[in-house]
């Protein structure tokens, strides 16, 4: 069976099949105009707003940073006085105060920003060297919970937090913090931990339990 031939002529009487397409498009455009503004603007709008917020968290980011930079030096100038003097800052030191304000700062002002996390243990450390433990402990908590996932933070605040409850005498709390520590292997503090929980068992006056942390540290 031959295929027929279209003849030239025939083909000139085919319509276009791209000027067909746009035509259609044309007509579905035309009539679905008001749709189309529509879903541009809202495209328009969530473009703007992220924008908006992207440049908000930049900004916000660099304040926190620049006050957390602040802050630091001051703390920083403190325990350089410190070593000078041969002496511990006192829990008064005006120098202290200004550091744990500017830190307190960067929390309260920049809290979206990701010097506001690293503030918090600073503040922390600051109100346990002001011997103000149920104030620190929070904030280690806080901390903690920020970093929520990352375990090594989180052994860390739970190692400074072990450290408040001993320092205000609250050993039953320290051990129950820092046992879960010492019991996970591929804790990389375990050592340390290990080292404190042995000290809170001989203040608590468990010296069995402290002998026995120091065997298995040993080893």
């Amino acid at each position: 069976m031959t295929n027929k031939k279209i003849s030239r002529k025939e083909l000139l009487k085919t319509p276009d099949e791209f000027l067909t397409l746009s035509s259609r498009a044309a007509a579905y455009f035309h009539a679905h105009l008001r749709e189309l503004k529509i879903a541009g603007i809202v495209v328009a709008v969530v473009l703007v707003g992220y924008l908006s917020v992207y440049g908000y968290l930049r900004y916000v980011n660099q304040k926190g940073q620049e006050a957390y930079d602040l802050a630091s030096d001051v703390l920083t100038n403190v325990s350089a006085t410190a070593e000078k003097t041969e002496a511990a800052a006192t829990p008064d030191s005006a120098d202290l105060k200004k550091a744990d304000g500017l830190f307190q700062a960067v929390i309260d002002d920049y809290g979206s920003s990701k010097a506001a996390r690293l503030a918090l243990p600073q503040v922390g450390h600051i109100k346990f060297s002001q011997k103000a433990y149920d104030e620190a402990i929070p904030y280690y908590g806080r901390f903690a919970k920020e970093m929520s996932g990352h375990r090594q933070y989180e052994d860390l605040a739970s190692l400074a937090q072990a450290s408040c409850y001993e320092a205000k005498g609250d050993f039953k709390k320290s051990i129950s913090i820092l046992t879960p520590l010492v019991e996970a292997p591929d804790n990389p503090f375990r050592e340390t931990a290990m080292l404190n929980l042995e000290r809170v068992y001989r203040l608590d006056n468990q010296p069995e339990k402290a002998r026995d942390i120091l065997t298995r540290f040993v080893q």
